[in-house]
């Protein structure tokens, strides 16, 4: 059974309260320092993103004990028999974080029994909220938001990102930039998968593709996209899973475009 307006209205509610706590926390470190270390080469992890997820996991434990919460830094916080799980990026865009370069977000998605169906991205930098609870739309600090009416590929304005392994992997992206590059207006890279769904929920881009994504990259970001209007498939064009690796979001006019794109290039 899907859960009432009334258990979404609450869901979204804690899952506000507790990225708005996290994103304190995050400016509190970028003011005052914290220490980095390294999980690989490139991936790095700050004591923010350790005591952001300390955080946001209390406050949902507290409103929700019997919830499953997933996170990316400690994983599996519980192991309740729950058909809700919350899956919770504390930091998005650590390597940004670490640089002093001001694109990061927490990112929070409930999922109940496979489906996420609130979905919470807050960027402290900008102060800018989004929020989708599935059925209801989504909102930027609370006014509707939908995605552009850019018709063709030509005319748009893409994002992507690379996994943590594109020194080391053929299949790093590259190619796949490379032609975007030449058939799309522009391309950009923020470093933080969240922002660029929520991005394209709002329209300031049109569509963005990756490889190699985790569940508290995308859940939140997903149900904010197709809420807005938006399409999220894998690069099939078949429906996007969150525990998938591979994503293409778009304002819908463009993405079996981007579907051909990738078609070509990957079997080159």
């Amino acid at each position: 059974m899907k859960p009432s307006r009334i258990e979404l209205d609450n869901l979204a509610k804690i899952a506000i309260e507790a990225a708005l706590l996290g994103g304190s926390i995050l400016t509190d470190y970028a003011q005052k320092g914290f220490e980095i270390h390294k999980k690989s080469k490139i991936n790095l992890v700050t004591e923010a993103d350790f005591a952001s997820e300390q955080a946001i996991v209390g406050v949902i434990s507290q409103a929700f004990p019997s919830h499953q919460v997933l996170a990316e830094e400690e994983g599996l916080h519980t192991t309740h028999n729950s058909p809700y799980k919350w899956i919770i990026d504390p930091l998005d865009g650590t390597t940004n974080f670490a640089h002093g370069f001001p694109m990061y977000n927490v990112s929070i998605g409930v999922e109940h029994e496979g489906s996420v169906e609130v979905g919470v991205v807050l960027d402290p930098t900008r102060n800018e909220l989004f929020v989708a609870k599935k059925g209801s739309g989504s909102t930027l600090n609370a006014t509707p938001i939908h995605v552009s009416a850019t018709p063709k590929l030509d005319d748009a304005l893409l994002v992507t990102g690379f996994a943590y392994d594109v020194h080391t992997v053929a299949d790093n992206n590259l190619k796949e930039f490379c032609e975007f590059s030449l058939r799309a207006r522009g391309m950009r890279r923020t470093g933080t998968a969240a922002i660029d769904l929520c991005y394209i929920a709002c329209g300031r881009l049109d569509g963005f593709w990756e490889l190699k994504l985790n569940p508290w990259d995308t859940a939140a970001g997903k149900l904010i996209v197709e809420e807005a209007g938006g399409r999220v498939t894998n690069y099939n064009g078949e429906p996007f899973s969150i525990y998938g690796q591979d994503l293409i979001a778009s304002n819908t006019l463009i993405h079996d475009e981007m579907i051909d794109v990738l078609a070509n290039v990957r079997t080159e």
